[in-house]
């Protein structure tokens, strides 16, 4: 009984720095769906009229801005927590581990970069978007 305990434990110590990485994904994620939901107010209808879409309920759209800096607010926070997950937390990989090959946290960088883009883009869509209207 005791050695079968142990073995679970030296498994789960074996499995923990795997898990160590695998968290910044995540925080991509909700960073991109943050920056979608901080520009729905104002990209939801351009997008909408652009594809044709029109009427009276489009102004309903407009309900969501004052939610907009909760928004912006949860960009900037799962943002830097994936930036540092990636950059400045110290890697704890087993050698064997996919995290534990450069080229996987280069294209993690990579990838957060392009998020990073993205949400900037959509964050700041209400201030060029009125230049895209004419």
């Amino acid at each position: 009984m005791g050695e079968t305990a142990q073995r679970a434990k030296e498994a789960a110590s074996a499995q923990a720095p795997q898990r160590a990485g695998a968290g910044g994904g995540c925080a991509l994620a909700a960073a991109a769906l943050a920056a979608a939901g901080a520009s729905l107010c104002c990209l939801g209808p351009f997008v909408l009229l652009a594809l044709g879409v029109g009427g009276a309920w489009l102004a309903n759209l407009r309900v969501l801005e004052p939610y907009r800096p909760l928004f912006v607010a949860a960009v900037l926070l799962f943002l830097g927590l994936a930036f540092h997950r990636l950059y400045l937390r110290p890697r704890r990989c087993a050698a064997d581990a996919a995290c534990a090959v450069p080229a996987s946290l280069r294209r993690q960088r990579r990838i957060f970069w392009a998020v990073a883009a993205l949400a900037a883009a959509l964050v700041g869509f209400p201030w060029y978007g009125p230049l895209l209207l004419g």
